[in-house]
């Protein structure tokens, strides 16, 4: 059996990326380091943020996992976080906004869920309204005008999903098969967005992208 999860270890799916065992193997995604990094690359994108928001659903299991990478990132990079609780089935994504401000909060970061992604478009209407620098944890979120992303390059995982499909079929056991962690992430910036709320994004970032919406 094939599969492309988040963090299969920490979920108990395979008893290692090494050796699965069970019937289970493929590809998984979101490791919590990639969290801290995007902390990071909000923060070098935007060097005066001081507070950012983080909008997250504790209901997942995964979410205790990427708070406490980002609370580690946060303290290195003098950066005060503010936990934003938005749990289904009556996500109260205006609510948690209104915290935010609230609290003065300059920036803002996404936590993986799928609570996040069927509402990605009233997400990014509420940043582009409270004008806040926001990195999300998906490439969908910009191209419906978020500001920016870092993930992994869904498409190269699908690939490399294939081929394990194609191993099974022809025989070999998922119990055998080591999961494997993305080899391409990208970094998307929507620059029109930023023009639009009046951001300006530090060049050596901009530099780095590996795709700028104009």
């Amino acid at each position: 059996m094939k599969a492309v999860s988040s963090e299969a270890v920490e979920t108990g799916i395979v008893a290692s990326l090494a050796q699965p065992g069970g019937n289970v193997t493929g590809m998984t995604s979101y490791p919590a380091q990639v969290t801290g990094k995007r902390l990071e690359l909000l923060k070098e994108s935007f060097p005066k943020i001081s507070k950012v928001a983080v909008l997250g659903d504790p209901t997942i299991k995964l979410h205790e996992l990427n708070w406490q990478e980002l609370k580690a990132v946060g303290r290195f990079l003098a950066v005060r976080l503010q936990s934003l609780e938005v749990r289904s089935p009556n996500p109260d994504f205006k609510g948690a906004f209104a915290e935010a401000t609230k609290e003065r909060a300059d920036g803002l970061l996404t936590l993986p869920s799928f609570l996040k992604f069927f509402h990605r478009k009233e997400i990014v209407a509420l940043v582009a309204k409270n004008r806040l620098p926001a990195m999300f944890h998906q490439r969908d979120f910009v191209d419906d005008g978020g500001l920016m992303s870092y993930a992994a390059n869904t498409i190269d995982s699908f690939r490399r999903a294939a081929v394990f499909v194609d191993k099974i079929l022809k025989g070999a056991k998922p119990a055998n098969l080591p999961v494997e962690l993305p080899k391409t992430f990208e970094l998307i910036i929507n620059l029109k967005t930023a023009k639009q709320i009046g951001l300006t994004i530090s060049p050596n970032v901009l530099a780095r992208a590996d795709k700028v919406i104009k």
